[in-house]
């Protein structure tokens, strides 16, 4: 699985079309050249369908929504889905504000997503489930454990069902599903929440891998959470006693750079359900 899924990413020629935030949108195009694909940012509505048109794939990340881009996220929603182009969602600070939450529901119920990418408080959120954000992070009370995964999981598979999108829920155990299966992920530091936009780089990153392998979607996704939690464990491992969160941030662009299939294989810890 890993193999293949990793050789379709850096040998396709794929290109993702970002339309997300302003606080990470450097993060977000290095990670992609660092799995070997190419980022382009747009969000001019007068551009961003011309933009979809010649991109592989779309990302959509609501963490900085203006009226202006909120505008192009429906415009270039659209066009990708008459192109048949996978699209994802990361419903950034979903619950944390009306026009947060609103938007998101609007993009999943307007458009077709391919995939909906959050911490649970946010999934909660743009499923009508009452939630409790702490701003762009999770709240307490949505962790994910060892007490309450079988719970968790179901819950995703229940979201992919409704939304007839695959559903990939980042916490202290990641959960990728569809309505009939789960990927239980277990890799990643808790030490990856000090940095600002390692949730965004995964949404990117996971285009890429979604773009470049529309028939395995599920195996897609949940590769690239493995990526990125396994990069973080390596770039954690880095760390002197001088380095900080700035040099923690590079190390893992530089650990998913540096990934192949057989390190992936190695490291990754996962079970399905």
């Amino acid at each position: 699985m890993f193999k293949e899924i990793f050789e379709n990413v850096k040998t396709k020629g794929i290109l993702v079309h970002n339309i997300t935030n302003y606080v990470t949108v450097n993060d977000c195009a290095n990670i992609i050249l660092a799995i070997g694909a190419s980022p382009v940012m747009a969000d001019e509505k007068e551009e961003v369908c011309e933009i979809t048109s010649i991109a592989s794939a779309l990302n959509i990340n609501i963490g900085t929504l203006n009226k202006n881009n909120i505008e192009s996220m429906f415009l270039a929603a659209k066009k990708a889905n008459e192109l048949d182009k996978p699209v994802l969602l990361d419903p950034v600070g979903a619950g944390a504000s009306r026009l947060r939450t609103n938007t998101a529901k609007d993009l999943i119920s307007k458009r077709k997503i391919s995939v909906i990418r959050g911490n649970l408080s946010e999934i909660r959120a743009v499923m009508d489930f009452e939630s409790k954000t702490k701003g762009v992070d999770a709240a307490k009370e949505d962790s994910i454990n060892l007490d309450n995964l079988e719970e968790r999981v179901a819950f995703a598979k229940k979201c992919a069902k409704e939304t007839k999108a695959i559903i990939a829920i980042t916490g202290q155990i990641d959960i990728v599903a569809d309505d009939k299966k789960a990927y239980c992920i277990y890799n990643g530091v808790k030490e990856m929440s000090r940095i600002t936009g390692t949730g965004c780089q995964l949404s990117a990153m996971t285009t890429a891998f979604l773009a470049a392998n529309k028939d395995k979607q599920l195996e897609a996704v949940a590769v690239s959470v493995m990526t990125m939690g396994l990069a973080g464990e390596i770039a954690f491992n880095r760390l002197s006693d001088l380095d900080g969160n700035a040099s923690f941030r590079n190390y893992i662009i530089d650990a998913v750079y540096n990934m192949t299939p057989q390190i992936l294989e190695e490291g990754a810890r996962y079970e399905v359900r």
